[in-house]
């Protein structure tokens, strides 16, 4: 029986497993490593997160990004996207270098058994673990408009289904959302000769600035300093201080967790949107309905023009809902045990167990309570070392950590910095 078992091999997983072994623990780590960036993102994608923001953990900081670039030869510089083709390979470099052997299957099925957890692989092999931390990433989570949802995978995909979009050369392709997903897809598209427009219920679309320079007077730095998540005293809280965050109100961590930084393309592809892409906002899909060579769309808003659309292809670029309910990998009997909060995620301690004892969660699934940083590679850091304390913790059999006391004190709208 391992000490801990790590599903999921992404840069959650990853940094948990390269915790985890130097620790002492027994680690083991099944997944395909960086599936979500290898195999359900299109060439031609770059990473919007500065490279400095985007390095996996290790405990000793050893295999970080910059590293990777410079031993490939590449550069790593703040202000410059890089290609995601070249991060997806920097976490199988950080795999082969910081984390034990990682078995590539799948895990079908996550149970309670004596003594901790038991884990079925696709092709029918048990694992058993003391403790389990959950790094499923953000594909169980993809989320689909209600009125697209009955037609078929071939009039309507989530864009986390692609890892090309060659199949889409010379067609029409409706892409749904107004964030960095949907307006870099329909670049792609239209770059390639598809004709493709961007639905979007806003009035208007959000474009992240220019990153200020990293050498910078400091007073400037004083006013908006750098972080994980962009520059700002505000993105610096939820990049860098999740554990305060997470002593927040759980009213106030919802609101945050629906409001702050919304959907907004990046500052490099708004000018190969803007030249190339139909835009159509202020409208919402109210019905859609197959019709020969693809769908028709009936639209409702404050949008002027069309209220009725027909295309080849439907890209829903609408984000991920990480809730409780779609763990589908974990038996029912556990699912039902996992405690959630007010938008239906599991509930998380203060070292990422959640409410079912050995059981922790990682990533996107945990933004409720640890803050918008766990949407991000930026994340994986605090998670990493956090989480495995917790492991370490449980496996004592020492009680789990909780809030200190302060946490009870602050106000029901704790303000912000």
């Amino acid at each position: 029986m391992y000490d801990l078992l790590v599903v999921g091999a992404g840069p959650y997983g990853l940094s948990i497993a390269s915790h985890a072994a130097a620790a002492g623990l027994s680690v083991r780590v099944l997944g395909r490593p960086m599936a979500s960036w290898r195999d359900h993102m299109p060439r031609g994608m770059f990473l919007k997160s500065e490279p400095w923001a985007s390095n996996l953990s290790d405990p000793e900081g050893r295999w970080r990004l910059d590293v990777f670039c410079a031993f490939r030869g590449l550069a790593a510089r703040h202000a410059e996207p890089l290609p995601l083709d070249v991060f997806a390979e920097y976490g199988l470099w950080f795999a082969r270098n910081a984390v034990p052997p990682v078995d590539e299957r799948t895990v079908a099925r996550l149970a309670p058994c004596a003594g901790g957890f038991e884990a079925v692989t696709e092709d029918g092999e048990t694992f058993t673990a003391r403790t389990v931390a959950l790094a499923v990433g953000v594909l169980p989570f993809t989320e689909i408009p209600q009125p697209l949802r009955h037609l078929s995978p071939a009039l309507v995909s989530h864009s986390s289904h692609h890892a090309d979009l060659e199949r889409f050369r010379g067609r029409d392709v409706t892409v749904v959302g107004g964030g960095q997903a949907a307006l870099e897809t329909a670049a792609l598209l239209a770059e390639q000769g598809t004709r493709v427009r961007v639905l979007a219920r806003a009035d208007r679309l959000c474009w992240n600035d220019v990153p200020p320079p990293w050498e910078r007077p400091w007073w400037r730095s004083v006013r908006a300093p750098h972080s994980g998540l962009g520059p700002g005293w505000r993105n610096w809280f939820y990049a860098e201080r999740p554990g305060l965050y997470r002593r927040l109100p759980e009213r106030t961590r919802t609101r945050i967790a629906g409001d702050a930084l919304g959907p907004a393309g990046a500052w490099w592809v708004r000018e190969r949107v803007e030249r190339r892409v139909e835009v159509l906002l202020g409208r919402e899909i109210v019905t859609a309905r197959e019709v020969p060579d693809g769908l028709r769309l009936e639209l409702a808003g404050p949008g002027a023009g069309a209220r009725s659309l027909h295309t080849g292809h439907v890209i829903a670029a609408t984000g991920f809902r990480a809730t409780r309910d779609r763990l589908r990998l974990l038996s029912p009997e556990l699912r039902a045990l996992l405690a959630t909060g007010a938008d239906g995620a599991p509930e998380v301690g203060a070292e990422f167990e959640s409410s079912y004892p050995g059981l922790f969660l990682a990533g996107l699934i945990t933004a409720a309570g640890f803050g918008p940083a766990m949407r991000f590679v930026h994340g994986a850091t605090f998670t990493a070392g956090t989480l495995v304390r917790g492991v370490r913790r449980r496996l004592r059999g020492a009680p789990p950590q909780v809030p200190s006391p302060a946490a009870a004190a602050l106000p029901l709208e704790a303000p912000l910095p």
